[in-house]
């Protein structure tokens, strides 16, 4: 059968790349998640997880062997297969008694096979398309990556989400509501009486409806109350039933309190001893509010296996179609054997390359704003406006970044590829990375005026930001696979690359928050813009082939 060289781009970019960020986004993130709510203490999976950012980190260490053994085209089909093999693996994990050791194994064989397969689907991109298109796609590409980061951070925890509600004991409700201190009248958990029922067991809560005091320096240093909870009869011998209670409407200045995960297990012999949740009042609210929390009791284990078991089919179904739909490339086979000499030819010749200073900078530093925006933006957009944020419900931060958002991501994107295969990349550079960086000011405006949650002004601000970032990001992409150009070890130098922009990304993003807790919302944000002068500085002194990415007049 003759193999096919000439396949459109649009049959295998966007499941390529949709593909690429699965595993990272569940890895790194959604992960955190996961241990979360099967009762891993934040310190140890922190740990554990950050560690695994390693293989992506370092994988310039193994991409010389990648480029040289086989082809990038096989590489990509079999660490998809692996991939989606490996998350089914994890699905079956999640309800044995050693899960978290093993599933840490696992994903450890999914970060290490993500990297690797990251390396082989970019440079196999460097190989199937020429410039123009590379220049055409690299917006495409980014957005579909986006989009796999959607699913991940988004898709992924509402079907847990719905497994958990729908399994296991009925859910209950409870409302708490803030009151002044002289109206306040503490619940005393000897009024507590269990009586064991005969039926399914079922969550109890006393009292139902929770007054929680205001806080008043110097008249009242009271700020908390307890609700109890417990089961109505014992669960069956050897079974356990994991309580999570999460708040989910109201004012988010009445939370639980940070000392505790909402988080409680219940056998046959503690189902009838309360346990005790404390809910707390942020200390600068000033009227009565309240909060609704629920309390559910699903098979968390159960909802992890079906949700990464079902990531896990469809990562195994995208690797058959890009099997199928991916061309045969024009590659370089090389059976060489590797060894230093391989190795000091790739870092070399990407090191010694005219002009490196200024790449190494614009690599490590055109980021260094938005690193540290992306760990802040959604904590001020979510928290309350008592503390300086907007205040936004879940399900109004998910219109304003999971439709919105992503619509002026998507546009901004597809636009900045057109743009930049039409006019050049070398004309272009500025002005993308000034609507990448400027846009980000729309949040020193929504830091001062703090415009009540709903407002249209809120998703007007999102639009442009993520519309400025779709655009601007592609100049990124653009000049990291013109500066690796038609090297002999492309692939492995574009690793290089990505690695460094990785460290761009970590680096200030390990300390965004400590600068937010010493600058305020409104500092950080003016503090973030003049964070990405460095970046913007750094390409005056690029070197940048006029004619990269137009495309070429056939002769």
């Amino acid at each position: 059968m003759e193999q096919r060289r000439d396949r459109s781009p649009w049959a295998w970019i966007p499941t390529l790349y949709f593909f690429q960020g699965i595993p990272y986004s569940i890895v790194m993130i959604t992960s955190g998640l996961i241990y979360k709510t099967m009762g891993i203490s934040i310190a140890s999976f922190a740990f554990w997880t950050s560690l695994l950012y390693l293989p992506w980190a370092v994988k310039p260490l193994w991409s010389p062997y990648i480029d040289v053994v086989s082809t990038k085209r096989n590489w990509v089909v079999w660490t998809q297969l692996l991939l989606g093999v490996a998350f089914i693996a994890v699905g079956i994990a999640m309800p044995l008694p050693v899960f978290y050791p093993l599933t840490i194994a696992i994903f450890a064989v999914i970060a290490i096979s993500s990297a690797t397969h990251d390396i082989a689907a970019d440079g196999f991109y460097m190989y199937a398309l020429d410039q123009h298109k590379q220049a055409f796609f690299v917006g495409i590409r980014s957005t579909f990556y986006r989009f796999a980061m959607l699913t991940a951070l988004g898709v992924l925890p509402v079907v847990a989400g719905l497994i958990q509600k729908n399994t296991g004991l009925e859910s209950v409700t409870f409302e708490a509501r803030s009151v002044a201190p002289k109206e306040y009248t503490s619940f005393n958990p000897s009024d507590i009486n269990i009586i064991k029922s005969d039926k399914e067991p079922e969550i109890l809560l006393f009292p139902r409806d929770l007054q929680v005091p205001l806080y008043r320096a110097g008249e009242s240093e009271i700020d908390s109350s307890v609700i109890y909870i417990a089961l109505s009869a014992p669960p069956a011998e050897g079974e356990t039933v994991v309580v999570n209670v999460t708040r989910k409407t109201g004012s988010k200045d009445i939370d639980i309190s940070k000392k505790q995960t909402g988080r409680f297990e219940f056998n046959s012999s503690n189902w009838n001893k309360p346990v005790a949740l404390t809910v707390r009042v942020n200390h600068n609210l000033s009227v009565n509010a309240s909060s609704g929390f629920l309390v559910t009791a699903g098979n968390i284990a159960f909802s992890w296996t079906v949700s990464l078991g079902l990531i896990g089919i469809v990562l195994l179904l995208l690797a058959i179609y890009n099997r199928i739909m991916m061309p045969h490339a024009a590659e370089e086979t090389n059976r060489e054997k590797i060894g230093w000499n391989v190795y000091k030819d790739v870092f070399v010749s990407f090191f010694t390359r005219p002009g490196v200073i200024p790449a190494l900078i614009f690599f490590l530093l055109y980021r260094l704003g938005e690193s540290q925006l992306v760990k802040v933006a959604t904590p001020f957009l979510v928290d309350s406006r008592s503390t300086g944020g907007i205040g936004l419900t879940s399900a109004q931060y998910g219109i304003a970044y999971g439709t919105i958002g992503m619509a002026c991501l998507t546009l901004g994107g597809i636009l900045g590829g057109i743009t930049a295969a039409k006019f050049g990349l070398k004309r272009l550079i500025l002005i993308m990375a000034l609507c990448m960086n400027i846009p980000i000011s729309v949040y020193i405006f929504l830091s001062y005026v703090q415009p009540m949650p709903g407002n249209i002004t809120i998703y007007l601000a999102i639009a442009l930001e993520q519309f400025g970032y779709g655009f601007g990001f592609t100049a990124y992409m653009l000049y990291m696979l013109h500066y690796v150009g038609e090297s002999r070890y492309k692939t492995a130098e574009y690793a290089i690359g990505t690695s460094l922009m990785a460290l761009g990304m970590m680096l200030p993003g390990m300390i965004s928050g400590s600068m937010k807790e010493l600058l305020g919302y409104q500092h950080f944000f003016i503090y973030v813009i003049l964070c990405s002068v460095p970046g913007l500085l750094a390409i005056r002194f690029l070197k940048i082939d006029p004619a990269f990415g137009i495309k070429k007049k056939e002769k």
